[in-house]
């Protein structure tokens, strides 16, 4: 049997929040234009890298850096821009990232190297984790409603995921027409729009939302040394192998790194991040639940980008446009994850969700050598599993946490995910390399090479679906089973 943690005080209505969407179309727009930037760069470069290889004289070694060097300083950072926001204040810290993020894209003209790219890529990194925490913190902030808080995060997880699966179809039409720069240069028009939406739609930061305690600088270096070497290691284990040298050391440091973290926050008088706060079923589930969406998202991405141009041979373009299902689903299945919620709770919607997971992972190992249409179909399963998931659980964790916290909320959901994203990709990328072969070749590949790809995919998923579905059901399991769509953090963890 469980308990509803006891209600805070509700705090006085905001004079500057909306009544709809329509009537916040303008910052709605703006937060959702800095989510998409961030979300599409992740994976906009990724079909440009031999493009970038041949222009650069880069090695392969280097064009994996141009890639994870943004993964690893996004991922390292979210918990220290979130704490940042929540004391310096949220608008403020967004639209200084923004026209950071801006302003280092149009340096991309000025780049010869293929170290000059990854120094850039790495800076962007940083530029969008100061971005990704606040823009769906400040969305929370634009509504008293908790409908119309639901629909809004529902908007800003359909543009940010499609920026996410859109990116190598983007990437692809862009580079037959235009140099790869172009790629990132579009991102600074972007981030001038967004900017220029939030500084006239998002409210002003309120000095009572905000908290006046110190910066906790040990806390926030031992947080991204942590993240950083987790996501390092990731890479390092893919790259250099598990048990070399340079990998022990990673995955060690960010455990030495994670332990110091956990026991200064414990210590320290103004913690970035209040421990106590994982004492709440809401919180600790929504977080775990939220690594397992990852999780299936990246294995399912990174997947069937192998599977569509390497296997079936088919061109970056056509293999974007194979990942419409998910964007067609994510629009579709709005009423979906709505009904759930509010017909069943967070637990049992979130648990229904996990299902969808874990069965749409069972459906591509048994669909991958037969067609496209059962890997269609497993698609759309993903996405509505992955939606209901992400949008309850985000909402939850955001407004679980005390008023003057809510940016260390968000920076807390979007770090889950780039952890589950980390694991998910690592996972399938070294199951496919020690079931099929360690250097995937160009061209046309012979019948046997196939029939071995296909059996390692069938095996990798089939491993990836037990996997998501005890992380993400775990998670779900802690979650509260009310049918309120309100979350509160207990007294005594503010």
């Amino acid at each position: 049997m469980t308990t509803t943690p006891p209600k805070l005080a509700t705090p006085e209505k905001s004079p500057h929040t909306y009544t709809s969407l329509g009537a916040a179309w303008i910052p709605l727009a703006a937060l959702c234009l800095a989510f998409f930037v961030e979300m599409v760069d992740n994976t906009l470069l990724s079909i440009a890298l031999p493009t970038i290889g041949r222009d650069l004289g880069s090695s392969t070694t280097s064009l994996q850096w141009v890639t994870g060097a943004y993964s690893l300083t996004f991922g390292g950072l979210l918990l220290t821009a979130g704490s940042m926001a929540d004391r310096l204040g949220r608008r403020r810290v967004l639209l200084v990232g923004l026209a950071v993020f801006g302003l280092l894209s149009l340096s991309v003209a000025f780049v010869s190297n293929t170290g000059e790219l990854i120094a850039l890529r790495a800076a962007l990194g940083i530029a969008a984790a100061a971005m990704a925490p606040i823009t769906n913190s400040l969305v929370f902030r634009l509504f008293d409603d908790q409908n119309l808080r639901m629909r809004a995060m529902t908007v800003m997880i359909i543009v940010g995921m499609s920026g996410f699966v859109l990116g190598p179809l983007l990437g692809g039409t862009a580079l037959a027409h235009f140099k790869w720069q172009w790629l990132l240069l579009v991102n600074a028009p972007i981030a001038l729009i967004a900017c220029i939406g939030v500084r006239l739609g998002v409210p002003a930061d309120r000095r009572e939302d905000l908290t006046d305690d110190t910066l906790d600088l040990p806390g926030a270096l031992l947080s991204v040394t942590a993240i950083g070497l987790a996501c390092y290691f990731m890479t390092s284990g893919v790259e250099n192998g598990w048990t070399s040298g340079i990998s022990i050391a990673s995955i060690v440091g960010a455990v030495a790194a994670a332990v110091a973290f956990v026991w200064h926050e414990r210590r320290t008088p103004a913690p970035m991040l209040d421990l106590k706060l994982f004492s709440n079923g809401t919180v600790r589930g929504a977080t775990i639940a939220q690594v397992g969406t990852s999780i299936a998202m990246a294995s399912i991405m990174f997947g069937l980008i192998l599977h569509f141009q390497y296997a079936y041979g088919w061109s970056p373009v056509k293999a974007g446009l194979a990942n419409l299902p998910i964007i067609v689903t994510m629009l579709l299945a709005t009423p979906v994850s709505e009904g759930l919620a509010k017909q069943f709770g967070h637990r049992i919607a979130c648990l229904i969700g996990s299902v969808f997971l874990a069965g749409s992972l069972v459906g591509l190992s048994w669909g991958v050598d037969h067609g496209y249409l059962p890997i269609a179909i497993s698609m759309v399963a993903m996405t509505v599993g992955l939606r209901t998931i992400m949008t309850i659980c985000a909402i939850a964790l955001v407004d679980a946490m005390p008023a003057n916290r809510t940016s260390i909320g968000a920076a807390l959901n979007d770090t889950a995910q780039e952890v589950g994203t980390s694991v998910g990709t690592a996972v399938i990328g070294t199951m496919i390399a020690a079931l099929v072969t360690t250097h995937l070749p160009a061209g046309a590949w012979s019948e046997s090479l196939k029939a071995t790809f296909f059996h390692g995919e069938r095996v990798t998923y089939a491993v990836v679906a037990v996997l998501v579905g005890l992380v993400a059901a775990g998670g779900a399991l802690t979650l509260t089973d009310s049918h309120s769509t309100e979350e509160h953090v207990p007294e005594e963890a503010v």
